[in-house]
């Protein structure tokens, strides 16, 4: 198996992880690796990303998003509609780099968790002003990305979740 078979075959969703500090280096590579996502055309990345370590405000995030709490540092991935080539399916390109940075955690040695965001109105506002971007109206919370090394037990590791039945040629 290849290393990045193994790393697309051990990502797990990791929900709790151990009191340690991330170091600011491998957070960087976590986002350049969000960076390197496919856009829905060349330039329309709209991506941009609020790191958080604060423990009060992850503890804020996690008034909405309850498994941010326990996390060393959360990742708010923010869309920028100015920047998209399709105003209405923006989320397309932000799942892109969410999945990215997820797997460059693996790769990293650490765990991550997809907390979502987008589309719930609401709940996008709470986070948006919590990250101070409620007032920009072209900025949209999409995403809550937590990192960490995962707490003893919970490493990521392969499960096989193949399903045969579930592929289908030329039609349904």
């Amino acid at each position: 198996m290849s290393d990045f078979e193994e790393i697309i075959n051990t990502r797990r969703s990791i929900r709790q992880y151990q009191d340690k500090d991330v170091d600011d280096d491998l957070i960087l590579k976590i986002l350049k690796a969000g960076m390197q996502a496919p856009g829905s055309r060349l330039g329309a990345e709209p991506w941009e990303f609020v790191v958080v370590k604060n423990k009060q405000t992850l503890a804020k995030l996690g008034e909405i998003k309850p498994r941010v709490t326990g996390a060393p540092v959360a990742i708010v991935l923010v869309a920028n509609i100015e920047r998209a080539f399709y105003k209405t399916v923006w989320q397309q390109d932000m799942g892109a780099a969410a999945e990215n940075m997820l797997l460059e955690a693996v790769n990293l040695g650490l765990g991550g968790l997809w907390n979502g965001v987008a589309p719930d109105e609401e709940r996008m506002g709470q986070i948006g002003r919590i990250i101070g971007i409620d007032e920009i109206s072209n900025l949209k919370p999409y995403c809550i990305i937590t990192v960490g090394y995962p707490a003893d037990g919970l490493e990521n590791k392969f499960m096989d979740k193949f399903d045969e039945s579930r592929i289908h040629y030329e039609k349904y």
